[in-house]
């Protein structure tokens, strides 16, 4: 127990170092995570489930795609009033009971969770699953102030005891299988709590037992819960946060203080509007037809439930997002992470390689909008895609997320040529000059013809010398042909004219 936990190094199990996921780059990351034959067996099984439970449940629904449209213009709407609807649900918030923070970064986020887990002379919080807070990194932050954070959630449990990080949004131990989860729970579970039973098997009910025997003892003790948000309603301000395994009703009753922390982005103006998401999101993630737990709050109701409620507004480069006019569609995203599983390439190299705690399509338009793309794995994400547009199909909000990777590299290639040229832009000027004038293009094809005819016995170049050596290890150059088109165009009408 907390005895226990206190005489250690740490507070909670340390994840890894370094940077949100100790990786480089997505090609780099890409390519370790491609030989990993067991990540992929586990990634494929379970993605090819899910995807395959949301396609039934989709089906079921009559007007389907109108449900889609509907959650596209609900969200559309809420982002050109976003001001007018925040303010909204601060005064209904505050109207019910419920202490209202704004946060404009990740810093003032954890400043105020922390603050307010020690004015309650605690030294531990329990959590609900929440991307936000992970976002934020608010668990090191918790740890670095000698505040413990156990997460509930069972994959977040399995990630945690693991010292791991979330490959998935939904499932965050996706890239695990039940074998090792076992081991992971016989080797860390007794050093932080209760341990798992002698002899447990990788049976996923004794699993799941396990961890319901060592979370309780948290729930019980626990005086300060922190979740996350699924919604928050603009016009009563209610919360609304759904979950399948219980633990979020949990952290929602047992604790005197609940702390919410939730983005800008995920209010829905009216309970009607609230009626759409509640259809579309539990058949887009978990292919359930409702989520077996849905629990919605508004305020504090006296002898039942926290006492002390609070919700951060985190913005943390959301109001950035809001002002690019394309990039913006992005935060139509209710998180539901069905274009992953539809995905080619997250199903071959898991959620890891994207560096982000938002992997896969809906990452590699999102952290580099909320992060810039200075770094080098903010602005490889963009590319992280074949751009096949599966997840533009199965996306309940309809977001084009092909779309915004476009335009997102774009964003890329501006940077990296704002103050220098270089040798990509180059190539394109060249390649500009080559195809503004036909004699520009014969002249080259000169040279074509004759490296045609050099390595006649080849059908491909092999490796390039730098610059193109980037370029050419992962693809593959025709060796040009013999005769250009414009020659044997040439060719054939001084034919035909003799005939």
């Amino acid at each position: 127990g907390r005895s226990m936990t206190a005489t250690r190094e740490r507070l909670t199990p340390a994840p890894p170092t370094g940077t949100y996921l100790g990786m480089p780059a997505f090609p780099k990351a890409a390519k370790g995570a491609l030989h990993n034959q067991q990540l992929r067996r586990n990634l494929k099984h379970a993605t090819t489930v899910i995807r395959s439970k949301r396609a039934i449940r989709a089906s079921e629904v009559r007007n389907w795609e109108e449900l889609r449209v509907a959650g596209e213009q609900i969200k559309n709407r809420l982002g050109r009033h976003l001001d007018q609807y925040l303010i909204q649900a601060e005064k209904a918030m505050t109207a019910a009971g419920i202490t209202v923070h704004w946060a404009r970064n990740a810093e003032e986020a954890n400043k105020i969770v922390i603050d307010l887990a020690r004015s309650k002379g605690t030294n531990e919080v329990v959590k609900i699953k929440s991307m936000a807070t992970q976002e934020i990194d608010l668990n090191e932050a918790l740890e670095d102030a000698g505040i413990a954070a156990w997460e509930t959630d069972l994959a977040e449990l399995i990630v945690q005891l693991g010292h791991d990080r979330p490959s998935h949004i939904l499932v965050p131990a996706i890239h695990r299988n039940r074998s090792e989860v076992r081991e992971i729970f016989k080797e860390e579970m007794g050093l932080w709590g209760a341990p798992a039973p002698d002899g447990i098997s990788d049976n996923p009910p004794e699993l799941a037992g396990a961890a319901r025997i060592h979370l309780r003892e948290k729930f019980l003790r626990a005086k300060v819960a922190v979740s996350g948000g699924n919604f928050i309603v603009a016009e009563t301000g209610s919360l609304v946060i759904v979950e399948s395994e219980g633990n979020g009703r949990m952290c929602l009753t047992l604790p005197e203080t609940l702390i919410s922390v939730v983005g800008i982005e995920k209010l829905v103006p009216t309970w009607e509007d609230l009626e759409v998401f509640l259809r579309l999101l539990p058949r887009s993630s978990t292919g359930e037809r409702m989520n077996p737990y849905t629990s919605i709050w508004t305020g504090v109701t006296p002898g039942d439930g926290p006492q002390d409620l609070h919700v951060v507004l985190l913005d943390n480069g959301r109001s950035k997002v809001l002002s690019d006019p394309v990039g913006r569609e992005a935060l139509r995203c209710i998180r539901c992470s069905a274009c992953m599983n539809v995905c080619p390439v997250y199903e071959r190299v898991g959620g890891h390689t994207y560096g982000s705690v938002y992997p896969g399509p809906i990452g590699a338009i999102l952290t580099p909008q909320l992060r810039g793309v200075a770094s080098k794995v903010d602005k490889s994400l963009p590319y992280a895609s074949s751009l096949c547009g599966a997840c533009n199909d199965v996306c309940p909000v309809k977001i084009p997320i092909s779309d915004i990777l476009v335009h997102m590299r774009n964003k890329v290639v501006q940077k990296k040529t704002a103050h220098r040229p270089t040798i990509e832009s180059v190539i394109f000027k060249l390649v500009g000059w080559v195809m503004a004038r036909g004699r520009n293009l014969a002249f080259v094809q000169f040279f074509s013809r004759l490296a045609g005819r050099i390595f006649k016995k080849r059908s491909h170049f092999g490796p390039m010398p730098f610059p193109a050596s980037a370029w050419s290890r992962s693809r593959d150059l025709p060796v040009p042909p013999k005769e250009s088109f414009r020659k044997w165009w040439a060719k054939r009408e001084k034919e035909e004219a003799s005939k």
